[in-house]
């Protein structure tokens, strides 16, 4: 299903620059940098699908599969690709691209499952299914 912005209701996306405080020593972006990112993309997708506050609950299969280096963009693309009960399967990608309007290669890719919470921090079901259409 789409919003009036013309994004689907399972996809989030955006964009960040990778400036020096992102960096190792060596003008990398730092790891726990591209998961901070990436988690947060997660919940963005997560609570926009869920209509509601979602929490981390696990990551799993992060592949860091090239350096992405100072000044570089990135666009983070998260998709949910499962529901569970009260949780949800996020699939998210991060591409890099070497200078403006350069082709974008996929830098790192993950899971991540996020549960939808009550204000207590009390699991609770997800109101929809993931819409295959």
């Amino acid at each position: 299903m789409m919003r009036s912005d013309g994004a689907c209701e399972g996809e989030a996306r955006f964009v960040e620059i990778v400036f020096p405080h992102h960096c190792n020593h060596l003008g990398t972006l730092f790891g726990g940098q591209a998961l901070a990112w990436m988690d947060k993309a997660a919940f963005l997708v997560a609570s926009r699908f869920a209509g509601r506050t979602v929490v981390t609950a696990r990551s799993d299969r992060i592949d860091f599969k090239q350096a992405v280096k100072l000044g570089e963009i990135v666009e983070l693309v998260a998709s949910v690709v499962g529901v569970g009960r009260s949780s949800m399967t996020v699939r998210v990608q991060m591409l890099s691209e070497a200078k403006p309007g350069a082709a974008q290669k996929l830098a790192t890719s993950g899971e991540f499952v996020m549960v939808a919470v009550d204000e207590a921090g009390r699991a609770v079901p997800v109101a929809r299914a993931l819409d295959r259409a």
